[in-house]
């Protein structure tokens, strides 16, 4: 397996798709959230993610085996039940949406950090600086 294509490369790939789609959900919560009757969303990931990884067993294959682990992983975009507090039905709450924003922001720039330093050793082996 190569550098460019390898799991942890993969894994960012996939996380980095589902930041995407929660920062997608939340804007769209937060287009709404004078909507009446909105019932706002979220997305999961790293629930099937971990549920995934944890049946696999150390042996024979166990690379391809991640590899198919992380996949064969989704995100699931949800639509919230709980109850609203306000006489319109919408239950989304801006502040709540704003600071996940933020949250996931944050852990969007992880990932390119992350993606960027994988580069920056295979410029560095590259270049045999």
């Amino acid at each position: 397996m190569d550098w460019i294509t390898n799991n942890s490369m993969l894994l960012a790939q996939k996380s980095l798709d589902y930041t995407w789609q929660k920062q997608r959900v939340i804007s769209e919560n937060i287009a709404n959230a004078e909507t009446p009757g909105y019932k706002g969303k979220y997305v999961t990931f790293e629930e099937e993610l971990r549920k995934s990884l944890s049946s696999i067993k150390p042996g024979h294959d166990y690379s391809a085996r991640y590899r198919r682990a992380i996949e064969e992983s989704k995100y699931t975009v949800h639509t919230a039940t709980n109850e609203s507090m306000r006489l319109d039905g919408n239950n989304v709450v801006v502040d709540v949406e704003n600071v996940e924003l933020a949250r996931t922001q944050l852990q969007y720039d992880a990932l390119i950090n992350r993606i960027n330093g994988q580069f920056s050793k295979l410029r560095t082996v590259i270049t045999a600086r």
